[in-house]
């Protein structure tokens, strides 16, 4: 079992192309010895963004502060606390910070099983 608080997991910025403003924290991934899924915490500064990217697996994303919007290919969705995303596999997408607070969210994504090829993390952290 792995018990912490999330501020003592560490942060790292987010080095993808595409990405501005951006820091990660893998809260629960395979060095945990978790099964099937990652969990991560992203912060996005005002102005910032992940990178706009595409993959074979799904996120699930939980937003709990700040607001902002997913892009879903060119089609904008608005964000604020509580708000609930499903990216399916295959979908475009990209997280952007439209407020003046930091942007704070939960995303979990599958650990490549299932004949899933690559890395789960290939966007984004969690090696």
């Amino acid at each position: 079992m792995k018990v912490v608080h999330y501020e003592n997991v560490a942060s790292n910025p987010v080095e993808m192309e595409g990405a501005a403003g951006c820091c990660i924290r893998c809260l629960i991934g395979p060095g945990d010895a978790a099964p099937s899924f990652s969990m991560r915490h992203f912060e996005i500064a005002p102005g910032g963004h992940t990178p706009r990217h595409t993959h074979a697996h799904e996120h699930e994303v939980f937003i709990l502060e700040g607001t902002g919007v997913v892009m879903e290919g060119d089609a904008p969705h608005e964000l604020r606390p509580g708000t609930v995303v499903f990216v399916p596999p295959g979908r475009e997408h990209q997280f952007r910070n439209t407020g003046e607070a930091t942007l704070k969210l939960l995303c979990l994504i599958p650990h490549p099983l299932r004949d899933m090829a690559g890395p789960c993390a290939a966007a984004c952290g969690c090696d």
